[in-house]
């Protein structure tokens, strides 16, 4: 049975059209993504389907009972309640079947047992039961855990106290608490580190509801939906299949589409040549015929869309030294709280390395500071390598706020900075803030003041950034996420920097503008540090990965695929070592316990029950140096711990084989 119908849904603002033609039906289990650009409706569309904006044509119809959550972009407008009663709002329906219950007992306590109390309480325990029963506080608040909240005593901080990030996530867990039949997400991926973004796609994929969601993250999209409607210039097209089909198939009809436009367009030059050249003579007649055909045809023509699409090209870079740099015993401290310790951290010429790791390890302090954009400890003096010569720091591009002294306190960095020679970096920040730009009002005097260019030259910078015309004009101060990243991102390509450090570099971009930034990193042929939580970004442009574990740096040679195999590998062995001492502790329990005729209690069983307890030791011993990271750090060295742990259980394997065969 359908949860949700749409038919012909359309909305209009101050008057304009924005929706029409929004049809689709979701049944349980049907993740639907919406696609489009920027300013499409995405936003309004999923209000419209929770019901708190208007829909001004066309039907939707819910099924009988469906509950609705709404997870969006807005913050919570309460900020004086705790984050654990702020998701536990989220359910009020289970709310108040506990207090009707509670209500209930009182009445049944006091000696009311009439027929229509009795069956009350057991419609509304019946009721709570199939929510999940009295538990599903509990689940309701694991929810937090998976959403990267792992201290339980956050629970009973006010909102107030909380980061707009955190705050973000609050919102997405109180939308997941309530068990709704339909869910609906807008950027539900914002501000979750990859171990969030992983928990969520299994999350939504084992719940038992009709879920909309808007994303820019390729990788969860991939992941998550089963069906997209694409919406484009105000009308909506339903695709049954994954994102990757959608997207092929999408390829595919514009591809056809430009076949027949060039059809046409070359009929059309044929008919028009013919009439131009005997519209008058013998042959006037037959041009007439032809003019009233060209007069019938109905133009093929590519569909209205939102705006062009993002595509531009970093400047070759001059050359580097070999060496970029070379980072060693890397401290980062908060207060008393280590956050990293002995960490060591290079780059060399043409290396493309992502950083990643879980929010709050440190990692974009660290590039802050290697990027020169946040002071070292010794309050900005150069570093010192190991000899005790001081090291010059690189150059940052132009506009970076390199050693601002208003910049406030924090963590505090320390460690052994080398740079390499001829390293010219340009740093792209988390926020944009690097386009704090003196007085400039507007992106193009931003743009002017950033670069160096003439204001003619700026604006031709700009157009290849989508700010065209009078977009160049607009004020700095009322840019949304997008406009900032797109323009900080112009600002980095003039700069010709040959190392590039960006911190999320895709926060604010749609997917066009992401695989835009993709096929020009790809393309880069200067060093690339780089943070980022889209795996599919990652997947594209590196080459080795840096990851924060344990309060240090480990490096694996590869991309994100890699990466993630040998991390996959390592949980893995460490789940089968967890559970390898328990069953061969029973195992050698069973076959030492069991009764024995005094002819086979022989010295070669006792000896072999020795070498058990040899192997099953060294066994253990592997396994505890393989909780290391550092043994899993490359390829090789995957490669030859697995094959280590794999020796040492086949030879306790072995052993109890043997001892079984002698025991009987």
């Amino acid at each position: 049975m359908a949860v949700i119908i749409a038919s012909d849904l359309s909305k209009d603002i101050s008057g304009e059209p924005l929706l029409r033609g929004i049809s689709f039906k979701l049944e349980r289990k049907d993740r639907m993504s919406l696609s489009g650009r920027n300013g499409a409706g995405k936003t309004t569309l999923l209000r419209m389907l929770s019901g708190e904006a208007s829909i001004d044509g066309g039907e939707l119809v819910l099924a009988k009972g469906t509950k609705v959550a709404l997870h969006d972009q807005r913050p919570p407008r309460e900020r004086d309640i705790t984050l654990r009663d702020y998701v536990l709002s989220g359910a009020p329906e289970l709310v108040a079947l506990e207090a009707e219950l509670a209500r209930l007992e009182q009445k049944m306590a006091g000696g009311d047992y009439a027929e229509p109390t009795l069956t009350a309480y057991a419609d509304a325990q019946a009721a709570l039961e199939h929510a999940g029963g009295y538990t599903w506080r509990e689940r309701a608040l694991a929810t937090l855990h998976g959403l990267g909240f792992k201290d339980d005593s956050v629970l009973d901080r006010t909102l107030d106290t909380f980061s707009g990030g955190e705050l973000t996530r609050a919102s997405l867990g109180r939308a997941l608490a309530g068990d709704p039949d339909l869910l609906l997400l807008d950027e539900p991926t914002n501000h979750l580190d990859i171990a969030a973004l992983e928990w969520l796609e299994a999350h939504l994929m084992s719940l038992d509801a009709a879920v909309v969601l808007i994303a820019h993250d390729r990788w969860f999209l991939e992941s998550v939906a089963t069906a997209v409607l694409e919406l484009e210039a105000g009308r909506g097209k339903f695709f049954p299949g994954t994102w990757h089909q959608w997207r092929t198939e999408k390829a595919q009809r514009e591809l056809a589409l430009g076949r027949m436009i060039e059809r046409q367009q070359a009929e059309i030059d044929r008919l028009e040549k013919f009439v131009t050249r005997f519209r008058a003579g013998t042959r006037a007649r037959q041009a007439q015929a032809r003019q009233k055909k060209l007069d019938k045809i109905e133009k093929v023509e590519r569909g209205e869309r939102d705006r062009d699409g993002l595509a531009f090209a970093f400047k070759p870079p001059e050359r580097s030294g070999r060496v970029v740099f070379e980072f060693e015993d890397g401290r980062v401290t908060i207060g008393d709280r280590v956050l990293l310790e002995h960490g060591e951290l290079w780059l060399e010429r043409g290396e493309h390395v992502s950083v990643v790791g879980s929010n709050g390890t440190g990692k974009t302090t660290l590039i802050e500071t290697l990027a020169g954009y946040r002071p070292f400890a010794d309050d900005g003096a150069d570093a010192r390598d190991h000899t005790g010569m001081a090291i010059k720091r690189p150059a940052v591009t132009k506009g970076s706020p390199a050693g601002e002294p208003d910049r406030e306190a924090g963590p505090v960095v320390t460690g052994k900075l080398k740079t390499g020679h001829n390293v010219k970096i340009g740093f792209l920040s988390q926020h944009a803030e690097e386009l704090r730009a003196g007085s400039a009002r507007t992106v193009v005097e931003a743009c002017t003041h950033l670069t160096g260019l003439t204001p003619a030259n700026a604006r031709s910078l700009l157009g290849r950034f989508l700010f065209s015309g009078e977009d160049a004009e607009k004020p700095l101060n009322g840019l949304s996420g997008g406009e900032r990243q797109r323009l900080s991102l112009a600002i980095l390509v003039q700069s010709g920097s040959n190392l590039l450090i960006l911190d999320e570099p895709t926060n604010h971009l749609d997917v066009e503008s992401r695989e835009a930034l993709e096929d020009a990193l790809s393309q880069f042929t200067g060093s690339l540090l780089v943070i980022s939580h889209d795996r599919a970004l990652l997947d594209a442009i590196g080459t080795r990965t840096v990851a924060f574990e344990d309060k240090t740096l480990h490096s694996y040679v590869g991309g994100w695929p890699e990466y993630l195999r040998v991390r996959e590998e390592r949980a893995a062995l460490a789940a089968s070592a967890k559970q390898a001492p328990a069953a061969k502790a029973k195992t050698v329990v069973a076959a030492v316990t069991k009764p024995a005729s005094p002819a086979k209690t022989t010295a070669a069983q006792t000896k072999l029950e020795r070498q058990i307890e040899q192997a099953e030791a060294a066994l253990r011993s592997v396994e505890d140096e393989l909780a290391d990271p550092s043994v899993w750090a490359t390829p090789e060295k995957s490669a030859k711990a697995s094959e280590r742990h794999e020796r040492a259980k086949q030879t306790v394997e072995s052993l109890y084989e043997r001892y079984e065969q002698i025991a009987g």
